[in-house]
């Protein structure tokens, strides 16, 4: 059966901040919503890059030496290997598109951190 969903309907799951929901496979891909608010953590992925697509609010990526600032709309991709951390002062509503393989936080274990069995739970 062919499966059609609305980006915009997805995000009323969205109940928890930090908390990444799977809402599709693209090959090895995943295609991830979340609502963001505060910071999460320096983190990095040693493997895998990925792409934060901002759909309502403003993100600030930080890294060791810069900020990158996206708005509504705006696309950025993390290369794998750099330490960052994303910070939303308001809240912030993202699609992310990241390998299968990629950890929320990397290595680093923190009460925001999400297994990818608890972000696949949340599908619908």
């Amino acid at each position: 059966m062919l499966k059609t969903s609305n980006l915009l309907e997805e995000f009323d799951h969205v109940t928890e901040y930090w908390s990444p929901r799977v809402i599709a496979r693209v090959n090895d891909q995943y295609v991830k919503i979340a609502k963001l608010k505060g910071t999460l953590i320096w983190h990095k992925h040693d493997d895998e890059d990925e792409l934060f697509h901002i759909i309502k609010g403003k993100l600030t990526i930080e890294y060791e030496n810069e900020k990158v600032n996206l708005k509504e709309g705006d696309m950025h991709v993390v290369t794998k290997g750099l330490l960052h951390n994303p910070v939303a002062d308001d809240e912030c509503w993202i699609a992310l598109i990241e390998a299968v393989t990629t950890k929320h936080t990397g290595d680093i274990i923190m009460n925001k951190t999400k297994t990818l069995d608890q972000q696949l739970s949340q599908t619908s």
